[in-house]
């Protein structure tokens, strides 16, 4: 119970730091006031440039990867073939990733008002399964060049995951996984919802 503690304690503060609005706050910007209103990568890009939405991009998936190394380390870092995270460290792992981007989402150093969780998620995963991290990069790579859109790459490689994972990780891992995606599915039907109150027209 320590160890799971520990590790939830510290992925929260790791997700809970606002790489986005301290990324655009060197721009004059608050990411929560333009745009889609989202903390972001992809919103930080869209306002501010390319440039501007690199560390935060490096940033936001640093923190679900440190989250995840975090709880390797209190779990007593026992990893399987190609260092796929197994045994006692699985629980202090998922559960330091899912407070990481519980963090990123409703973060406490900035009033609870965060972004979406999809690169904390990925961070998180490129130390549960790195193989399954790999070729969830190439899937996104390949799809990026074929239809001329990162998004849809991304798309296609984080709802890739947990088939890819399917490769090297037993069954009930990859539904753990699928758990931590549900944040993502929750954090992206509160912006849905708070985007319909913001409109006069709906």
């Amino acid at each position: 119970m320590v160890e799971v503690l520990v590790s939830v304690v510290i992925g929260y503060l790791l997700g809970s730091v606002p790489v986005a609005v301290l990324a655009a706050r060197a721009h004059g910007v608050d990411p929560r006031d333009v745009g889609d209103r989202n903390p972001g990568y992809w919103n930080v890009k869209e306002q501010l440039g390319r440039w501007a939405g690199v560390p935060v991009f490096a940033g936001d998936t640093l923190k679900g990867a440190l989250a995840a190394l975090a709880g390797l380390l209190v779990g007593g870092g026992h990893t399987a073939a190609f260092g796929v995270v197994s045994g006692a460290s699985v629980a202090p792992v998922y559960l330091a990733v899912a407070a990481a981007m519980a963090g990123h989402a409703w973060p406490l150093f900035a009033g609870f008002r965060g972004g979406r969780c999809v690169l904390t998620f990925a961070g998180g995963v490129a130390v549960i399964c790195p193989p399954a991290f790999g070729l969830a990069v190439a899937a996104l790579t390949l799809a990026a060049l074929a239809t001329r859109s990162f998004a849809a790459g991304a798309r296609l490689a984080v709802f890739g995951v947990p088939l890819l994972q399917l490769l090297f990780m037993p069954a009930e891992l990859v539904a753990a996984t699928g758990g931590l995606m549900c944040l993502i599915g929750l954090r992206f039907g509160q912006a849905a919802l708070a985007g319909r109150r913001r409109s006069p027209h709906r």
